[in-house]
């Protein structure tokens, strides 16, 4: 993984030693896990500052991590080598903001049917929209998609 810059952003509430956190820490030994806290704009000025725009990165976010690597790739898709996103929190206004095919990024998107926080139809709806390069995945899980982020197959995702 030496060449693969890989960063997961955990959700609203989440922090870099939640349960996904500890999966991909596991899995992946040398990925970068920040803490995020405040209101998305501080959110969005430490991502900036984490990232180095001279190399790219592939980004894992959840839910508000999701929404956050989307906005970065809308303005620094030169820096990012691939999305994966699990439960996207697409329904914040500055994401439904976005121009048509603004992210041209290769993205999968998982989300589950019975989530009860982020509606799948808005986020699948919204997604097509932005995305020009989007694989969209339904799963059989709630928003927090635990039992399918511990089914996935990570290695395929993160360097294919």
């Amino acid at each position: 993984m030496a060449d693969i810059k890989l960063l997961f952003i955990h959700g609203l509430e989440g922090s870099s030693q939640g349960v996904k956190a500890k999966l991909l820490r596991d899995l992946f030994p040398d990925i970068f896990i920040p803490d995020f806290v405040g209101p998305l704009a501080q959110r969005m000025e430490h991502l900036r500052s984490i990232i180095s725009l001279d190399e790219p990165w592939t980004i894992i976010g959840s839910s508000f991590g999701g929404l956050m690597a989307a906005l970065f790739a809308s303005q620094f898709s030169g820096s990012v080598r691939r999305l994966i996103l699990l439960a996207p929190a697409f329904v914040w206004p500055e994401f439904a903001q976005l121009p048509t095919e603004s992210i041209n990024v290769p993205t999968v998107i998982y989300h589950g049917l019975d989530d009860r926080v982020v509606p799948i139809d808005i986020v699948r709806q919204l997604a097509g929209r932005v995305f020009t390069d989007l694989n969209f995945r339904a799963a059989d899980d709630d928003h927090g998609l635990h039992k399918t982020t511990q089914n996935l197959d990570w290695g395929s995702l993160v360097f294919d």
